[in-house]
């Protein structure tokens, strides 16, 4: 997004530089990311990163309105899924934008969708260190962290966040089958740099309000806290999994990123947000007159993740078919501007900015960043089969 370091960096690629990059990132945890990564990096200008900063504090006014838990009540579909011993705030938020381009042709973000649910704080930090291994031109200037924390100090806000002062061993990144996930190697960069464990829910034992796990010893070992990244879809899904601790249960533990959160934060709250950098969004079962420009709308189901159900080419029919419209949201279509210049076709993009809720300023502040490059009709895999310069990357904010 900025000639003059896209310019440089795309005259320096090779697909050998992509490679060795791609090798060190398999080599330093002895695993191979399930997903693409992006062939570059994104460099975000000044207006661009400004921009971003007011959309993020406009829609924190309204997450951190006195009232917004009941704001939120109807965004448990089942009220049975709500979680005892729910905090005041939502440890992790991210919040997805669509870069496009405004009416003067200007940079500007639109809100795509938001989560109250951790995201790859520890991989985004990997992946921004190998891109300036592996590639010169990036400015020393430029950083991931968009209010200027150093990489330790990015570290150990997390540490003290997620873990504290609570022995690591007593700390865990809940998952179900964490080594078949998609993010696994999320999870291998936050165990090798938190000394935490990483846990299947299967494998954690209940004894009254304590929950246990076994280490590599067999000894029990009580559990603390929860890192949960857990996804109430697929844990709703996996009927076949056996397990003593059920999410309602009465424990002693601490949840880091309480599981209320990933509803009350999450495409249920996009109708309650305004601004230069929201779409309109309706809930479907609230919308007296369905728009007559339903090709300028998506349908996406509340309840979904990694954009599973969203339709994109919306008709009065598709909604008309619709029994529990309660359960979508009628969302004006956000146009991704085709603005990072590649070997062939230009590339959209999708910034996730990554929040974090700091214990000790009593504030949510961003702390990193994830983008998505694509060359689809949408950001996800299927739309990006075969294609160069998509997948995952990260930004750096020019200061």
């Amino acid at each position: 997004m900025i000639p003059k370091y896209r310019n440089l960096f795309n005259a320096q690629f090779t697909e050998e530089k992509y490679q060795a990059l791609l090798n060190d990132i398999i080599t330093t945890y002895n695993y191979t990311p399930k997903f693409k990564i992006a062939e570059t990096p994104v460099f975000i200008p000044k207006l661009l990163k400004e921009r971003l900063l007011v959309a993020c504090e406009d829609i924190m006014k309204v997450i951190n309105k006195p009232n917004f838990k009941e704001l939120t009540q109807g965004a448990f579909f089942d009220k049975q899924q709500m979680v005892p011993n729910e905090d005041a705030h939502s440890k992790f938020i991210q919040l997805d934008f669509g870069i496009c381009l405004d009416k003067d042709n200007h940079l500007e973000p639109k809100l795509i969708e938001l989560q109250g649910f951790p995201s790859l704080y520890f991989f985004q930090e990997l992946l921004g260190r190998m891109y300036r291994k592996h590639y010169d031109g990036i400015p020393d200037t430029f950083s991931q962290h968009l209010n200027g924390l150093t990489t330790h100090q990015y570290i150990e806000l997390l540490r003290e966040e997620i873990v504290g002062n609570t022995n690591p061993k007593q700390v865990v990144l809940l998952e179900i089958e964490p080594e078949k996930q998609a993010t696994a190697i999320d999870f291998i960069a936050t165990e090798k740099m938190l000394g935490i464990k990483v846990l299947c829910i299967t494998n954690l034992k209940k004894k009254g309000k304590n929950l246990f796990y076994l280490d590599d010893e067999g000894k029990e070992i009580k559990v603390l806290k929860i890192y949960n990244r857990i996804i109430f879809d697929e844990l709703n899904q996996r009927t076949d999994l056996k397990c003593e601790f059920n999410f309602k249960d009465e424990v002693d533990i601490e949840w880091i990123g309480h599981p209320n959160w990933f509803f009350r934060i999450s495409k249920f709250t996009m109708p309650l947000l305004h601004g230069n950098y929201v779409p309109k969004s309706y809930y479907l079962d609230k919308l007296k007159v369905i728009p007559n420009d339903l090709e300028n709308f998506v349908l996406k189901p509340l309840y979904s993740f990694a954009g599973s159900g969203v339709q994109i080419h919306v008709t009065r029919e598709m909604i008309d078919a619709i029994t529990d419209k309660s359960n979508y949201l009628l969302q004006e279509k956000v146009a991704y501007a085709p603005i990072i210049k590649t070997m062939d076709v230009p590339a959209k993009c999708e910034i996730r900015m990554m929040l974090l809720h700091n214990s000790k300023t009593n504030q949510t502040q961003i702390v990193s960043n994830l983008m998505r490059l694509s060359k689809g009709e949408m950001v996800g895999v299927k739309y990006n089969k075969d294609k160069t310069w998509v997948g995952g990357s990260t930004a750096f904010f020019e200061p």
